[in-house]
């Protein structure tokens, strides 16, 4: 169900959000949390429908926020979305123009759910300093997407540059499964030491060093890094090899959504790799509400041991 508010304020919204669960019997109780998306008009119904997949493991009100043509008349529009059109969550959507948008915080205070954190998320449009912004400031975790940003590896390499604690980013997210398997081969035979990585993907995947940075961090040895011109492999991580006296060990994708483990003395192995959906995402950084304290540390001291010669594309 969908409820059109035209021209109203954010004390009727609320208004009409106690008498949608009055009427309908929908419940607040349940709701764990607020995620506010600062979304674009062109991007606003992808991230509800992604919110409203997460909302099934992690129950919440959804608000979101696109701001309209700043010199129009102040105004704001709302709709209120419940059951079949809001997943297991309460979508407010906010669409303030004029000096109506000029302070997002007080535009969104008073829709929070009592007593319950805050998420802020911007799937595309990003301010400079998440932590500092005015949706930033009242949120325990802010969530960016360095693969929206229109210069990626460049967003990217400023992540630790204005780093709060509570930040994090999809391109980190993006790596969990990789992480993982490469986690897992270094707990199995030969147990020798890595001497050496080298990590290569596609020049729109800034996880690419984020996945570098994090073996640097905690491999403590030199990872060469490169980004891969468009024609040798078109999108996301490529591969990387563990170098190791007995032979490297390699993890590639030899396409999209599959990958190949090479290991010396084993048969290789074909794993699925599918480039992780929005949904996938959200719901999983929605997981923790304190601070991804490794996401720090790989953004910031990784980083620095990198060496920066390794960032061109081959």
């Amino acid at each position: 169900m969908i409820i059109d508010l035209p021209d109203t304020t954010v004390s009727k919204i609320s208004k009409a959000l106690v008498n949608v669960r009055e009427e309908g019997g929908a419940v607040a109780l349940g709701r764990v949390l607020t995620l506010i998306i600062v979304a674009t008009h062109e991007t606003a119904e992808e991230v509800i429908e992604a919110a409203n997949d997460a909302s099934r493991e992690h129950p919440m009100r959804v608000i979101v926020v696109m701001f309209g043509d700043a010199a129009a008349d102040a105004r704001l529009d709302a709709e209120i979305r419940v059951g079949g059109d809001a997943g297991a969550s309460e979508v407010v959507v906010l669409h303030p123009y004029g000096l109506a948008g000029s302070n997002a915080e007080s535009l969104v205070t008073g829709l929070l759910l009592p007593d319950a954190p805050v998420v802020a998320w911007w799937p595309r449009e990003t301010p400079a300093t998440p932590s500092r912004s005015e949706i930033g400031r009242i949120a325990q975790r802010r969530i960016t997407d360095a693969a929206t940003q229109p210069d990626p590896a460049a967003w990217v390499a400023a992540l630790g540059t204005h780093y709060a604690p509570g930040d994090t980013d999809f391109a980190w997210t993006r790596l969990t499964r990789w992480r993982e398997q490469l986690a897992a081969v270094l707990d199995q035979p030969p147990y020798e030491p890595v001497t050496a990585v080298e990590v290569r993907g596609g020049a729109d995947s800034p996880s690419t060093v984020l996945l570098a940075a994090w073996l640097r961090l905690k491999l403590d040895v030199p990872v060469d890094w490169k980004y891969l011109d468009a024609d040798e492999w078109a999108s996301g991580i490529k591969s990387v090899r563990l170098i190791r006296p007995s032979g490297d060990t390699l993890l590639e994708r030899p396409s999209p959504g599959v990958a190949i483990l090479t290991q010396p003395g084993q048969p290789s192995h074909d794993l699925a790799f599918p480039r992780r959906t929005l949904r996938e995402c959200l719901a999983e950084e929605l997981r923790r509400l304190d601070p991804d304290l490794l996401y720090g540390r790989v953004i910031t001291e990784g980083w620095a041991l990198l060496e920066p010669t390794t960032h061109e594309a081959s």
